[in-house]
């Protein structure tokens, strides 16, 4: 039985060194919503804050660069949804649209577009490209989730960054930096 990866092409993402096929890409958004939903349940809570600290957005990132922009939409998109519909899936074991976080779910659903879209380009390659791209996907996530944190509690724009956004930052750096290690060593193993 062959076992064989597809050779290395420009624009391609890890999940297209997979045999290509609709079961594949239907397997691939539905593991990388339960990736997510799972690292969801890593969840922290941080004083003075509505939002904990999770390993939701590590896996919505990593899912995004993996699988590229169409299907890390994808993934995040059945993630959200089903979340809203009642799965218990989001940080705590929560579901449902009403929470104060769920922001930072919709901006994870258009930052694992951007960086599975980098991807493409080559960012998950070297490790300044990896840490680039990872930090544009923290920046569109709380570019959508600080101001939803805002509307939905009624916080001022300042008080929603210090509760949303600075406790957050060296969490962030340390999943970037992870990010960094994981993605270009999976790619030169892949190489040899």
């Amino acid at each position: 039985m062959s076992t064989a990866v597809a050779p290395v092409r420009p624009g391609q993402v890890l999940a297209d060194l997979l045999p290509a096929s609709r079961v594949r890409d239907i397997a691939l958004v539905v593991g990388g919503a339960a990736l997510t939903g799972l690292a969801a349940q890593i969840s922290v809570p941080v004083p003075g804050s509505p939002v904990p600290v999770t390993g939701q957005t590590f896996a919505a990132l990593l899912v995004g660069t993996t699988l590229g922009a169409g299907r890390g939409f994808l993934s995040l998109a059945l993630y959200a949804i089903a979340g809203v519909a009642g799965m218990p899936w989001f940080a705590g074991a929560t579901s449902g649209s009403a929470a104060p976080s769920f922001g930072y779910i919709l901006g994870m659903v258009l930052a694992s577009t951007v960086v599975g879209a980098l991807a493409r380009r080559g960012a998950d390659r070297s490790v300044l490209r990896t840490a680039g791209a990872m930090l544009l996907g923290e920046a569109v996530i709380y570019a959508v989730g600080v101001p939803y944190l805002a509307v939905a509690t009624g916080m001022s724009a300042s008080a929603a960054v210090a509760a949303g956004l600075t406790p957050f930052l060296l969490g962030d750096a340390l999943k970037a930096a992870l990010a960094m290690g994981l993605l270009p060593s999976t790619w030169k193993l892949i190489k040899r």
